[in-house]
């Protein structure tokens, strides 16, 4: 019975000691090299202003982070990596609203749950959209285009990254607002879009302004709106939707960084931390802004928030647009 009744006491000893333990890890955190995930190619938008936030953070944290990119499946493949991985902090995800927001409706099946299985931190960055036409195209101005547009229904295509990505939900989030018919050509990779869009093959888009920088230097392309509360620093006489006559139209595709669901609330609040010093660091917002990005950051309860809404706000547009489920 003695010998019973002291296995008893040691049980929330040993549980105490344990939990001692993960605390004076998450206090040390880190103490070694953090792998950032990231689900898309190398040298895409996404990959270039994560690598700009993550090497700010490594000052803060006083540990290297890798990137290491892992395309595949609209960022499904790489964020599926991230939400099965150990929950010490030691992996992290540069999350898309695709994979983590849109992707929900759009596929019939994920190997995670963006709410369940991951920990938003914060949002890092937003790129706003940049509705843009072939310099071929003759219209000027977003009031034209639409009056284009529902002058020639369903004869106007617009390109993307692809089905769901932010680029085609832009574009029939637009459609819807307005009542045009337009069509959606889906690429493999934008390198491949921008020759039919200058070419005026496939003349329209609803793009982050990296994807579209060289035709509009090249003036084979005119940026009609950007669809922002504020106009872009890159395009400073390009108007807001808002002051081009459609203040509904306000989209954006967005970057956040998260954690594997288990993860230490010491450690995402240190992980959330680095993140406000990289976004409130003077040299990051004016290498996102030369991106055509904006900063953004939220604490971690807002993220959370941030998270369910988005997923809901697509869910809605997909929905209305009669998209099918991907396989």
């Amino acid at each position: 019975m003695l010998l019973l009744r002291r296995f008893f006491l040691t049980i929330p000893i040993a549980a105490m000691m344990l939990i001692g333990a993960a605390a004076a890890r998450a206090q040390d955190y880190p103490t070694r090299p953090i792998t950032a995930i990231v689900p898309f190619a190398g040298g895409s938008a996404s990959d270039v202003v994560s690598r700009i936030l993550f090497d700010r953070m490594s000052k803060s944290l006083g540990q290297p982070i890798i990137v290491e990119n892992r395309p595949g499946a609209g960022g499904n493949s790489g964020t599926a990596d991230a939400a099965k991985a150990t929950p010490d902090g030691y992996t992290i995800v540069g999350g898309g609203s695709g994979p983590v927001a849109a992707n929900v409706t759009l596929y019939k099946q994920l190997d995670y749950d963006p709410q369940k299985d991951l920990v938003a931190i914060s949002p890092f960055a937003s790129f706003t959209i940049v509705i843009v036409a072939s310099s071929k195209l003759p219209v000027n101005n977003l009031q034209e285009l639409i009056a284009y547009a529902k002058a020639h229904p369903g004869e106007l295509n617009y390109g993307s990254v692809g089905i769901g990505s932010s680029q085609h939900l832009a574009g029939e989030f637009f459609a819807q607002l307005t009542g045009v018919k337009i069509t959606h050509v889906p690429y493999r990779n934008i390198g491949q879009y921008i020759p039919d869009l200058m070419s005026g093959q496939v003349p329209l888009g609803f793009q982050w302004y990296p994807n579209v920088s060289a035709a509009l230097a090249a003036k084979g392309a005119k940026a009609l709106a950007v669809a922002g509360v504020n106009r872009l620093e890159v395009l400073p006489d390009v108007p807001t939707t808002k002051e081009a006559g459609l203040p509904q139209y306000v989209v954006s595709g967005w970057f956040a960084l998260f954690a594997p669901r288990g993860a230490p609330p010491a450690i995402s609040a240190k992980l959330n931390s680095a993140l406000k010093a990289a976004i409130e660091d003077p040299a990051v917002h004016t290498r996102f802004a030369q991106q055509g990005a904006e900063t953004i950051y939220m604490t971690l309860d807002q993220s959370k928030k941030f998270l369910s809404d988005e997923i809901v706000k697509y869910r809605d547009i997909i929905t209305k647009a009669s998209i099918p489920q991907i396989d």
